[in-house]
């Protein structure tokens, strides 16, 4: 498989607006390529301005550290082996749940990030995307 592709992306986030309506939140999704630039973002009618930036960083975190982003939170607390991370790298590194990389035979392709709900409908929504990446 060649990076991710426009076409992907936007399946990944149809997917995601799929389980999004299911729970009835609206939120934004954002799909990023492996060197961490945005190949598509959506807005949902409703969702929350500030989920604009949220989702794309949590993206962005994901393929960057080739981590989910809520595996981060504990690690990022003090005393934590990465604590002082959310201060790096402009402050786009998110240590929330909703970010989650898409992998593939054991490769990190991109990531999705998704924002407008709580952290675990976040999460919910944004592995609805990846497990239908690795399909």
């Amino acid at each position: 498989m060649a990076g991710l592709s426009l076409q992907v992306a936007k399946r990944l986030i149809e997917r995601a607006e799929q389980k999004a309506e299911e729970i009835n939140v609206p939120m934004v999704i954002a799909v990023a390529d492996e060197g961490g630039n945005l190949v598509a973002c959506h807005r949902m009618d409703g969702a929350l301005l500030v989920s604009l930036d949220i989702a794309q960083n949590k993206a962005w975190t994901s393929v960057a550290l080739k981590l989910p982003t809520a595996d981060l939170a504990e690690v990022a607390s003090p005393g934590g082996s990465l604590y002082g991370i959310t201060a790096t790298n402009q402050g786009r590194v998110v240590i929330f749940g909703g970010g989650i990389p898409l992998r593939k035979d054991g490769r990190v392709f991109g990531a999705v990030g998704v924002s407008g709900g709580s952290v675990e409908e976040d999460v919910l929504v944004a592995k609805a995307a990846a497990e239908h990446f690795e399909e």
